[in-house]
């Protein structure tokens, strides 16, 4: 096995989206030596997904070699959905159609047999973010992602906790309005319906009469002083500190790390959000809150330290 003390030594990282495909190649120093990007490919079903997927990768591979003359020594991949990291397996994801699919033999297969990684997507993302982005150093982080859902990622000491059966961090699922409309998990009033960057659009839409308008379209409303978008935005950052208030009650993180789609609106999401959290906890203490700072190169980041993690506990137990 290549050291990793070895600086020509790389790993093969994917980012698996419900649209798109992120793929880079990170080195031993846990830098982005190379990156690409495509399109999942799902209008073609689950089957042609996995193929875009395992072709994209072998791509990566070709580049490393031709770039360093050698192999790649382990893979990490970050998918969405239900994963179950320890038989390599992405259980279900309804954006993609997967259902027990045995990803990380197809992708060893695929890369010569090389180690494989698998994780989750926004654990994977948290991952990154809490051991060289927002949360380096820190001992105890929750990083939350704010795009089409809500979900997160329970950092502590450098690792994520994934769960006694990998659902840890399922945020978005919080009722944070108790009969409210119905999410897609079945219950109603969950806080992703009204505070992710998908609802945000949504409520912003029939404000403003406009069915194309976006949460980042609300975010540039709500900074010239429309108050339509001021009544969007409010609602849907006290919904955000509701269920966030329920999340430190119950994990006490040291900081709150905040990405995602709705996240690029800065302060102008974060400095109300800051002041909400603070007016609605009572005894528990308030994390900092603070941006993620990896943007979408996390996902890429995280399935590249996975691969690492791997090659390190194979080679501890030598």
């Amino acid at each position: 096995m290549t050291p990793r003390h070895d600086e020509t030594a790389y790993v093969v990282a994917l980012d698996v989206g419900g649209t798109g495909l992120k793929a880079a190649l990170v080195g031993a120093g846990r830098t982005l030596l190379h990156q690409a990007r495509r399109p999942t490919g799902r209008e073609g079903g689950p089957d042609a997904v996995v193929e875009n997927v395992l072709a994209f990768a072998a791509e990566l591979r070709e580049a490393g070699v031709v770039r360093y003359g050698a192999e790649p020594v382990a893979a990490g991949i970050a998918v969405p959905g239900i994963v179950d990291g320890a038989t390599g397996t992405a259980v279900y994801s309804a954006n993609l159609g997967w259902r027990d699919l045995p990803l990380r033999d197809l992708l060893a297969e695929r890369l010569g047999g090389v180690p494989v990684a698998l994780g989750h997507d926004v654990r994977t993302g948290g991952l990154a973010e809490g051991r060289i982005g927002a949360g380096a150093g820190v001992d105890r982080f929750l990083f939350t992602a704010l795009g089409t859902g809500i979900a997160g990622a329970v950092g502590i000491d450098g690792r994520v906790e994934p769960g006694a059966h990998g659902g840890a961090g399922e945020i978005g699922h919080i009722t944070v309005r108790p009969g409210g409309p119905e999410c897609g998990c079945g219950r109603r009033g969950c806080l992703e319906l009204f505070a992710s960057a998908a609802a945000v659009g949504r409520a912003w839409a029939e404000a403003c009469g406009d069915p194309e308008a976006t949460a980042a379209g609300a975010a540039r409303a709500v900074e010239a002083g429309d108050p339509r978008a001021a009544a969007v935005w409010h609602d849907a950052v006290d919904a955000l500190a509701e269920g966030l208030v329920t999340a430190i009650t119950l994990l006490d993180p040291r900081v709150l790390i905040v990405g995602g789609g709705l996240a690029e609106a800065g302060e102008t999401l974060l400095a109300p959000l800051r002041e909400a959290v603070r007016a609605k906890v009572t005894f528990q203490h308030v994390p900092t809150i603070v941006p993620a700072a990896l943007g979408d190169a996390a996902g890429c980041l995280g399935a590249g330290l996975l691969a690492w993690d791997l090659l390190s506990a194979e080679v501890a137990s030598l």
